[in-house]
């Protein structure tokens, strides 16, 4: 069992990224994906869920608006498009699910799986 994200790189302050979860070994269809994020010298906090029915969770009042997460079951695979990003968006951005069908109340723990994060940087 296996999620990794990728995606992530250098932007500028205002431009776009979209992050993919890559799911192997176990189908997502069934369980709710989120992403977290970890910055320099920060607590790991909860950034966007979809669950298992798309039901959207976002844990960071920042991101609503500017950030999208969604799913392709046909792909094993869910996306989060960011965009107009910001300097204090700059973390390494992990997927995880904890094998429930609905969106935890915190995903920044408890999670059965995740993968290697990918590093987004935003800077001019």
């Amino acid at each position: 069992v296996q999620l990794q994200a990728s995606g992530g790189g250098l932007v500028q302050p205002g431009g776009s990224l979209r992050l993919s979860c890559a799911a192997s070994g176990f189908t997502l269809d069934y369980y709710s994906i989120a992403w977290f994020r970890q910055a320099p010298g920060k607590e790991r906090e909860g950034v966007s869920c979809v669950s298992s029915r798309d039901v959207i969770t976002h844990y960071v009042d920042s991101v609503k608006g500017r950030f999208t997460i969604s799913r392709d079951n046909a792909k094993n695979t869910v996306y989060l498009q960011m965009n107009s990003l910001k300097p204090e968006d700059t973390a390494l951005y992990y997927c995880g699910t904890d094998r429930r069908s609905g969106c935890p109340r915190n995903p920044a723990y408890g999670m059965d799986y995740w993968g290697k994060g990918t590093l987004v940087t935003v800077s001019s």
